[in-house]
This record gives structure tokens, sequence and C-alpha cells, in this order.
């Protein structure tokens, strides 16, 4: 069992829901990051995404691509990213998932990316861009290299092609609980739990962990009556944004950000 799969299963022993967060990696800034990845951990998260900055973020709404702008006008680049992986590997133990679009991990070449990242500390992969019946390259790299290799589904999934993803994961299963990007506004709860019920009947191979609109402890609390966990991502951002546009001590801003997670936390 990987280490992903060991805190999701550890939250559930606990009769908790697993909590991860999602950070762009170079934002707010280039000596900043870590601070953030920090205050996660010290707020409780069971696992973190480190997004790779991209100029061309498709699944994100406005706050995740402002993340990726300002990190890359700090000069982020990917060498940059697996090496805040490594600094931050070196000071926790928490599972890390490298989350970001296909071109650059092609660029950087694929066996190489994959050795690169598990060596700095990554446990596992998540490539919006790239659809698992495209995905076999990479998958056999990150399978040889022991990341996990985490898929999405949607609302508009089928069953049939929910349980050859099911299949195809390691990790978990990711399921966006709307059909857009992030950042958006959750405004119908009963179809969304309607739709993560039918999937977690279906998934048997990996946990269910929902994503994208997810705001709130009561949210969290809303959509995880059938699934293993969940991710927040733009409610984050946008608060590391708010923080670091402010004129406030590294450490007020690193306790509101462990307030936050904490907060979010369900069934602890």
């Amino acid at each position: 069992m990987s280490s992903l799969s060991e805190a999701i299963a550890l939250a559930r022993s606990e009769g908790r829901k697993a909590t991860g967060l999602f950070v762009t990696a170079g934002f707010p800034d280039a000596d900043s990051t870590d601070a953030v990845l920090d205050a996660l951990v010290a707020g409780g998260a069971d696992f973190i995404e480190l997004g790779m900055p991209f100029s061309d973020p498709l699944a994100e709404g406005p706050p995740i691509q402002r993340s990726s702008e300002r990190a890359l006008r700090h000069g982020a680049t990917m060498s940059a990213t697996l090496d805040t992986a490594l600094r931050f590997r070196s000071r926790h133990a928490t599972p890390l998932v490298l989350m970001g679009y296909y071109n650059p991990v092609l660029q950087y070449g694929l066996g190489n990316f994959c050795t690169d990242a598990r060596s700095s500390g990554v446990d596992g992969l998540i490539i919006p861009d790239l659809p698992p019946e495209e995905a076999k390259p990479l998958a056999d790299a990150a399978a040889a290299t022991g990341l996990d290799m985490i898929f999405l589904i949607a609302p508009n999934t089928s069953d049939e092609r929910v349980a050859t993803i099911d299949e195809l994961s390691s990790g978990f299963v990711y399921a966006v609980s709307v059909t857009g990007v992030t950042g958006g506004q959750l405004s119908n709860f009963e179809s969304t739990e309607a739709y993560l019920s039918r999937v977690s009947a279906v998934v048997k191979k990996n946990a269910v962990l929902v994503g994208f609109g997810i705001r709130s402890h009561e949210d969290a609390v809303r959509l995880t009556k059938h699934t293993d966990g969940f991710i927040v991502g733009s409610a984050l951002v946008s608060l590391v944004e708010e923080l670091w546009d402010a004129p406030m001590s590294v450490s007020e801003r690193s306790s509101a950000i462990a307030k936050m997670v904490a907060d979010l936390r369900v069934g602890h």
C-alpha cells in the first residue's frame, strides 16, 4: 500500500474523512511556498497536492489560474517545483502529490520526470488533461518508480468508464463534483450527492475523494457522505493570495492557513 493510500486508510480507521489541500508551487512567491506547506501540515492535512505552474491550466478557474501566473512571473520552473517537493519531504512525512498538465511533463521526459519526482519525495501524480486511454506511457513510468497515478471522473462519466478508471488508478479516484473548472459554486447538492453515491458503489479498488467547489466545512460534510475524503484548492489559494497581499507577519499568515485546514476537517 502506498503512502497516499495509507494516509486515506488511516483517516478512515479514525472515523474521519481524508483532507487534501492544493497549492501551486512558487506561489505566492518562490520563498513562501514552504511556509504555506508547513502550515497545511500544522493544520492537519492528510495529503497535499502541489501544483506544477503552467501557462494554460485548462481545468482551473480564476484563483488557481492567477496562482500559476504569479508563480511563473516569479520564475517558477519544473526543477524549482521538484526542489520544493524535496525540501518538503526533508521536513514532513505527509504524502505529496504533483498536480498539473501534461505538456511540461512530456517536455521534461516521462521517465526522467517520474524518476526525479520520486527521488524528490513525491508520492503520486494527477494530470487532468491526460485521458486514461492515452496515459499508458506515463502510467508505466509512474508505476516503475512507485508513483501513484490518479485519474479523474465527472458527473457525466458512465459507470463502465468509472470502473475502468478505478482499475487504472492507484492512490485514489478523484471525483470532480461539477462538470466545469475549479473554483465554481456548488449549486445542486442533491444531484452531486446522487452522483457520488453512484460512483462510490462502482469503485471497488480505490478510495474516492471529491474535489472542485468545496469552500467550507459544511460543503465538505455534505459531499463526503459517499466518499472517503475531499480536496480543497481554490478556496485555499484565494486565502493565500489575500494573506500575502496584506501587511501581516509570516506567523500570522501561517496561523490563518492552519486554522482553515483544521476548520475544514470532517470527523475530527
